[in-house]
């Protein structure tokens, strides 16, 4: 009688680091080898995939990924390139799968690396088992009952701590502000995160201004009268926390600054520095008014992205690795695996995560109209 195939396991991590990663690269391989498969990491992402390159091909046991939950960054590096965009790189990537004998394949990365996963399950018609585990210190992806994206815990905690050295530096050599701007693309869910564990004097984030009216001139005269109330109070020194997202709710930053797109044609607001633009503006302010402030800027994210992960992280990590493996074992595909409040896995369809241009998933904005955010804004000065 002929032996049954041991299933092979591929795992790759794609698009910007988020702390944890290594959490799921370890769950995953534990319960894959405990239940019979060989594990191989694909380092650099899609790449050897697309490339058909096999040296970045590693093999992956349970000595490799024992201790790897405390660190940060990947330990199979990470890449953006997709083959989601062309049709030849899908083709590319499904014969690259079928030479390497892989039977199953999870990815680790955001909305980008989501939707390759979602056209390899097509494209494999079912033959390579594909769940994605959703990654991003942004919390953007619309994950069932408010569940963070794993990341974004660390990257709250790490950032909240840079504010509230910022807070008191400022405090300590008045008359000083800092504007700190938080890596975030479309969303404020870091930069409220931030801002409200820190104490930030301010937060601002693009959802406050949805609908396309607001320009800079009205982001700076916010910005402006805290500072002066706070003047008022005898207090010359403080932080304003702004959302990256913001860029894409001020009308007229595009005829500021020249916005470049990324590979998915998407605005790329971390090639300008919205909080130089928003500083000189203040200091334009100050200086017609006659009073004396140094305003300085600050871009808080490449700092989070591969921070060793807070507990939380860790322990979530570990969780999804471990579901998304099960997941596979079923025989199903096509799937965004996520854990729900309690502890029960629950795996979504890529296909009804998917905006009606098929294109990317669907955003998951900070609510405005949450209690959450009223707590946050009584205790702002504005």
């Amino acid at each position: 009688m002929a032996k049954n195939k041991i299933k092979k396991l591929g795992i790759l991590v794609g698009g910007g680091p988020a702390p944890g990663i290594n959490g799921v690269i370890r769950s995953a391989t534990i319960e894959a080898v405990n239940r019979g498969m060989e594990v191989v990491g694909l380092m650099d992402g899609f790449e050897p995939l697309i490339e058909g390159d096999f040296s970045r091909v590693k093999k992956l046991g349970i000595n490799d990924v024992s201790r790897i939950h405390t660190l940060g960054g990947s330990i199979l590096r990470t890449s953006r390139a997709g083959p989601a965009a062309m049709e030849p790189l899908l083709q590319k990537v499904a014969k690259n799968l079928r030479l390497l004998k892989i039977d199953y394949l999870i990815t680790i990365g955001g909305d980008g690396t989501a939707y390759s996963s979602y056209q390899v399950s097509k494209k494999t018609k079912g033959r390579v088992g594909v769940v994605h585990v959703p990654k991003t210190i942004d919390n953007d992806l619309p994950l069932p009952g408010l569940m963070p994206t794993f990341g974004f815990h660390t990257a709250r905690h790490v950032g909240t701590g840079l504010v509230q050295s910022l807070m008191e530096d400022a405090k300590t050599f008045p008359p000083r502000w800092y504007v700190v701007v938080t890596m975030g693309r479309r969303t404020g869910h870091l930069a409220m995160g931030i801002g409200k564990a820190a104490g930030a004097h301010l937060t601002l984030i693009g959802e406050e201004f949805a609908g396309g009216k607001t320009k800079l001139s009205d982001v700076c005269t916010i910005i402006e009268n805290s500072i002066l109330k706070r003047l008022k109070m005898k207090k010359p020194y403080g932080v304003v926390v702004i959302s990256e997202g913001m860029a894409a709710f001020v009308s007229d930053l595009k005829s500021l600054v020249a916005v470049k797109m990324d590979n998915r044609g998407r605005p790329d607001y971390t090639e300008f520095k919205l909080s130089e633009i928003v500083r000189n503006e203040l200091r334009k302010r100050f200086k017609k008014r006659g009073i004396k402030m140094q305003i300085i800027a600050k871009d808080i994210g490449y700092e989070l992205r591969s921070a060793p992960p807070v507990p939380f992280d860790a322990e979530y990590t570990q969780d999804l690795g471990f579901a998304a493996v099960r997941y596979l074992q079923t025989g199903k595909t096509g799937a965004l695996m996520t854990i729900q409040r309690g502890g029960s896995s629950y795996p979504i369809p890529l296909s009804t995560l998917l905006v009606k241009s098929k294109k990317h998933l669907k955003i998951r904005y900070f609510d405005i109209n949450s209690e959450s955010y009223s707590c946050a804004k009584s205790y702002m000065i504005r």
